[in-house]
């Protein structure tokens, strides 16, 4: 029953992909890298950029999804006009720098490249909330606070010169790393597990709507994906350029729709203690619930809602959300704050557990899938003959470039250990074991699972606090240990971006010449914009919300975490969250769950997505299934099954680029004024 749903579901995603009249075996793979995609890449890293970052600080969003479809439509346009029109590969690769561009530090609002990364270590060795950890940071990490570097908000000083290069370093070789595992994750999951990767659609029919019309071929794709643009068009005009025009204009933002969430969690705490209340208003979410699979949509939905809302009174009843006296959840606290008190104090443990058994469940059915290979006359799995023309490399060599990149980050860890050690500090006591095993032993399991999620339901599960947990338990005394760059990493995504790849016939290669080109305008643009919105004006500040109210929350926990493994004031609170019995309770209750849904012959789907909705909050998941309710119980009915399961893909990747037209030009003329703000006459 299981494979096949899972199979069915596949065939629906490659559908949705395919072009017309043509068969999704029938995929001709082409090169995608182009002097158009070089011009485009210039574009995104100097123009989209700074949008990104603004829109960040501002309303804590990515301009991820804004900047590549913005960029594809722009450039789309010009090639029509100029008789060049671009190619579906082309447009893909497009699409593919621009989201590598601009990724986002949800819990921050951080985008903008690697010295966003950089300008979050400034505040917080400045911050009063990280003032029992500040003067312990390295060196290499950030200048100390009170630093000319730091006064004088600018990068160009001598003290920024180590951490600037070891940043960029470190970056380099995880890109490198995150595109050869998540190649090898990919062959796995889709070559050999035939997973369906249910998101994978959206920007591979994006790419075929906008090459149809840029070679005046426009279908019903170019239709819908125009419908999407007028919707999102409208909404962010209130979600996301009122904000940023009144930032500018009277030096505080005004927020029409809530950001991030409407919290009534405080409201309804006499009834549902411990439970976050409260309603995203990004109609994003809604349109995300018409893409993916109903039944995880569905999974999700209740297993946030009998968890998070349904047992919370129960559990806060039975003290296991502790209390005032031991820096548990008390009445008042928003739904921010009721998350990770909640998250720390029992569901982390629980979560752990859980994602433990779905790593089991995932090594059960690889092993069944390829041990049933030999018996089995499916064209599938390693026997299925690869795609021609696709660009596949043997496995040895991704594998290979992964594990020697790996071993040098762990000979980076043990230099820098030795370099901060001094004659009453020795900081090369940390056990070497542990950094062995975050690299080759955790990272590809962590990776494994996310990937196998993402391919199942959309959406990857992480192990929360897995660092921070194993450092505490390693007895290892100092601050540095938190800046090491130790190789705990999640490549799970890219599994998808490689699906992606495939679904528009894009040749392989094109990806890797996008990464080298990307990289370094990533780390030009980054520099420059940083450097000038830091320099200009103070981060975070009343023009910038989001990080206004959540960088002091941030800071605060990531100074109580740099704590945790001290032996003398650690945090009690923070250590009981790994409770060995509840991982326990919680493995035993994912297996028991896997079981029961097929007991009951509920859809497999429909499981994973119930796991997943155990460490979401309802304010996100409440428009995504209101959104998949209304795709199947109105637009299903109105346009067919199959052709709405085609519309919805297209639907949303034009929502994504009307809401990128309208915040780019909101944050260009914030731009624009903040630069006539900062000039002298």
């Amino acid at each position: 029953m299981a494979d096949s749903e899972i199979s069915q579901v596949r065939e629906q995603t490659e559908a949705q992909s395919a072009e017309e009249g043509h068969l999704p075996t029938e995929v001709t793979f082409e090169e995608g890298f182009s002097a158009k995609t070089v011009v485009g890449a210039l574009f995104v890293g100097f123009i989209m950029l700074p949008g990104a970052l603004y829109l960040g600080l501002i309303a804590g969003t990515s301009l991820g999804s804004a900047a590549e479809w913005v960029t594809i439509v722009l450039f789309a346009e010009i090639m029509r006009r100029s008789f060049l029109p671009m190619k579906r590969q082309e447009i893909y690769i497009l699409f593919y720098i621009a989201a590598s561009l601009t990724g986002l530090d949800t819990s921050k609002g951080l985008s903008g490249g690697q010295f966003a990364g950089l300008i979050w270590n400034q505040y917080f060795v400045q911050s009063p909330n990280a003032a029992m950890v500040s003067r312990q940071i390295p060196h290499w990490v950030v200048p100390p606070a009170g630093s000319p570097a730091l006064l004088h908000r600018t990068f160009f000083d001598h003290a920024w010169l180590i951490p600037i290069a070891l940043m960029l370093l470190v970056d380099l070789l995880g890109r490198v790393n995150s595109l050869c595992a998540g190649y090898f994750l990919f062959r796995v999951t889709s070559d050999i597990e035939r997973l369906p990767f249910p998101m994978a659609p959206i920007a591979a029919s994006g790419a075929t709507a906008l090459a149809e019309a840029a070679s005046k071929e426009e279908s019903w794709r170019w239709r819908v994906f125009s419908v999407g643009t007028v919707i999102g068009l409208v909404f962010s005009v209130f979600y996301i350029a009122i904000p940023v025009f009144t930032g500018v204009a009277f030096g505080k933002a005004w927020t029409l729709l809530p950001i991030p969430f409407l919290d009534l969690t405080r409201n309804t705490e006499s009834l549902l203690p411990g439970a976050v209340s409260g309603l995203s208003c990004d109609l994003g979410g809604v349109l995300v619930g018409f893409v993916i699979p109903y039944p995880i949509v569905v999974g999700t939905f209740w297993g946030c809602m009998l968890t998070r809302v349904g047992m919370a009174p129960v559990l806060y009843h039975f003290g296991l959300f502790g209390n005032s006296d031991n820096s548990g959840w008390t009445p008042g606290m928003n739904g921010i704050y009721t998350k990770q008190i909640t998250d720390i104090k029992f569901w982390m443990a629980i979560g752990i557990g859980l994602q433990l058994a779905v790593a089991a469940i995932g090594i059960w059915m690889v092993i069944r899938t390829l041990s049933s290979m030999r018996n089995t006359v499916r064209n599938r799995g390693m026997r299925r003959p690869l795609p021609a023309g696709r660009g596949d490399l043997p496995l040895w060599i991704p594998v290979l470039i992964w594990f020697t990149i790996t071993v040098t980050f762990l000979c980076i860890c043990d230099y820098l250990l030795h370099v901060d050690s001094t004659p009453t500090e020795n900081h090369a006591i940390f056990p070497v074991w542990l950094l062995v095993f975050y690299g080759l032993v955790w990272s590809p399991v962590q990776s494994y699972i996310s990937a196998r999620m993402i391919g199942i339901t959309g959406s990857g599960v992480s192990f929360p606090y897995m660092q921070q947990v194993s450092i505490m338990k390693s007895g290892y005394p100092y601050v540095d240990i938190w800046y090491m760059p130790t190789s705990l990493n999640d490549y799970g995504g890219m599994a998808q971006k490689f699906r992606e790849i495939e679904l528009t016939g894009t040749k392989f290669k094109s990806v890797v010449k996008a990464e080298v080109l990307a990289w370094p305008v990533l780390a030009i643009g980054s520099f420059i914009f940083w450097a000038f919105f830091w320099h200009t004006t103070q981060i975070p500040s009343a023009q910038t919300p989001f990080a206004a109210t959540m960088w002091p929350i941030a800071a605060t926990f990531q100074a109580l975490f740099n704590t945790i493994n001290r032996k003398v004031g650690a945090l009690a609170w923070v250590k009981e969250a790994i409770n060995y019995p509840r991982i326990g309770i919680g493995f035993a209750a994912g297996l028991a769950l896997y079981a029961g849904f097929a007991f009951f012959h509920l859809p497999e789907l429909m499981f994973y997505g119930f796991i997943g909705g155990t460490g979401t909050t309802p304010p996100y998941v409440i428009p995504t299934m209101f959104g998949a309710w209304l795709g199947k119980r109105y637009f299903e009915t109105r346009f067919g099954v199959t052709s709405w399961r085609m519309y919805a893909p297209v639907l949303m990747a034009g929502f994504a680029c009307g809401t990128g037209l309208v915040a780019m030009a909101a944050i260009g003329l914030a731009l624009i004024a903040k630069s006539v703000n900062y000039l002298p006459f």
